[in-house]
């Protein structure tokens, strides 16, 4: 009697159930519980990187603003607590309302005109053209290059006396002007040169997030008429929103925290002129003589509670959207 291949494939498939061993309770913990161990293993890098980079730091900056750190106490660890004491000294100092003011003004004209200047050539750089990736990588310089070395070359440029600026000016008949020692021009000038330092940036994001935007819809609004602004203003820029207000977000917290292009430039002077809140607490902390750390702090978390407030406001807003 010989047995058909059906007859045999089921025989197979009996034996195979056969012989597996039954699924328990216990043995299914243990299957979750390894892949717990797994994925955890995975995040424990990430999980360490950001107690010691993120969480340590702020906490311990926590610290120093609620206690009175001279360098002797830093050293002996008997610093006194002192509370909210050190924040009331910054609210009352006569720096705080010229320092906030200048970190309003810097913060705000640096990212609408490296935004702007950004968004108008990712729009240009679209279009392809001979050169066209040669000339974005041209304008990615900035970006790679040091700050202390951007800092320094403006500093040079901008020089009242031998500076290239100045000379440039004064061949169409401008006269002299003290970029960086001036109280009316310093500000204006750490803003020119983060402008400078900032559009890469923008470039790049907003460059990225239009070739997300399809072709398509360009070549159905010139069918029915529409000219570039009418293009620009329906279709790129409704389209962008995402991806520019995140570019925003990141280039304000970024601008709010900008210290080594002021300070190389003008250390924050003439006088106060052109310090900001984060020129201020790193002044305080290592600018001087004598540093003052407590202060410095107390700075440093008022910055952190203004980009945690925008922080919010813009995932207010994204939720928003999204529900709508």
């Amino acid at each position: 009697m010989t047995s058909t291949p059906a007859a045999a494939g089921t025989v197979d498939s009996a034996l195979g159930v056969a012989g597996r061993r039954p699924t328990t309770p216990a043995a299914g913990r243990r299957r979750v519980r390894s892949t717990q161990w797994a994925a955890f293993a995975f995040a424990a890098p990430l999980i360490v990187y950001l107690v010691l980079f993120y969480a340590y730091p702020l906490l311990r900056n926590i610290d120093l603003s609620v206690h009175d750190y001279t360098i002797r106490a830093f050293v002996q660890g008997n610093a006194e607590y002192v509370g909210f004491e050190k924040y009331s000294e910054i609210f009352a100092s006569p720096t705080f309302p010229k320092a906030l003011a200048n970190t309003a003004l810097f913060t705000l004209v640096s990212i609408v005109f490296q935004y702007a200047i950004g968004l108008a050539l990712a729009v240009f750089f679209r279009r392809n053209f001979r050169l066209s990736g040669v000339l974005r990588g041209m304008f990615l310089i900035p970006w790679l290059l040091p700050l202390i070395v951007s800092a320094s070359t403006w500093s040079w440029m901008l020089n009242s006396d031998s500076g290239i600026v100045n000379s440039v000016l004064q061949s169409f008949g401008v006269g002299q002007i003290n970029w960086l020692t001036s109280p009316d021009w310093a500000l204006t000038a750490v803003i020119i040169a983060n402008i400078w330092l900032g559009i890469p940036f923008n470039l790049v994001i907003l460059y990225s997030g239009l070739q997300n935007i399809s072709g398509d819809l360009y070549e159905a609004a010139s069918l029915d008429g529409a000219n570039a602004w009418q293009q620009f203003w329906r279709i790129t820029f409704p389209l962008l929103r995402p991806v520019s207000a995140i570019t925003l977000l990141l280039g304000l917290i970024y601008t709010l925290k900008v210290v080594d292009v002021i300070w190389i430039m003008t250390t924050g002077g003439p006088g106060n002129v052109s310090t900001t809140l984060a020129v201020w607490s790193y002044r305080e902390a290592f600018g001087t003589g004598q540093p003052d750390f407590s202060p410095a702090a107390a700075v440093g978390n008022l910055l952190i509670v203004i980009a945690l407030v925008f922080g919010f406001v813009y995932m207010y807003l994204q939720r928003r959207q999204e529900e709508s």
